[in-house]
């Protein structure tokens, strides 16, 4: 079976468990959650590539105060379905220091990603230091990782997920919603 083929097959198959508008609802409900929190706090949202790219764009238009932008390349998959070690790709460009920092990701799922982030904000002397998710699966998280985000879109069971941002060996980010693998 080719790429393209199992691609289509995995698509097929698969679950939705969250449709585009309830994934919308979300993040209506989100970005209601961060103004209340960091609207006052000029905060440096750090978008973690290339996961979070659409819930980044899709979250920030809904945030009506002063932020800035930018992002953080960090990934364990590399276009794999099982995480490894992690592999820093880009540093923000603007400095942390003395700032209140957003992390958004896609995913919450054993929390090494997010954790190393929370990690380097630290050393960089962010000021404040807060994580979003589009996604928070229900599952225990890895040793060392002793947090849940801020602010979470949706939970869901510890499956293999994609679509809103999440991929499948680097595909189906672009599917608009949030979609289970099935376990056939």
């Amino acid at each position: 079976m080719s790429k393209l083929n199992k691609i289509e097959t995995v698509l097929k198959e698969a679950e939705c468990l969250y449709s585009f508008s309830e994934v919308n609802e979300a993040l209506d409900r989100m970005a209601q959650e961060i103004t209340a929190t960091l609207q006052d706090q000029n905060p440096l949202i750090l978008c973690v590539m290339t996961g979070a790219l659409i819930t980044t764009g899709h979250l920030v238009t809904r945030l009506h105060f002063p932020l800035e932008i930018d992002y953080i390349h960090a990934t364990r998959y590399r276009g794999t379905t099982r995480g490894g070690d992690l592999h820093w790709l880009v540093e923000p460009r603007q400095s942390l220091k003395d700032r209140t920092v957003l992390i958004v990701d896609d995913i919450m799922d054993g929390g090494l990603t997010i954790a190393a982030i929370m990690d380097y904000c630290k050393q960089a002397q962010a000021k404040a230091i807060y994580s979003a998710v589009m996604v928070s699966k229900k599952r225990t998280r890895e040793p060392g990782v002793d947090f849940e985000p801020n602010f979470v879109g949706v939970t869901t069971e510890d499956k293999y997920l994609f679509g809103f941002g999440l991929d499948y060996e680097e595909y189906l980010r672009n599917v608009p919603g949030i979609y289970a693998v099935s376990e056939k």
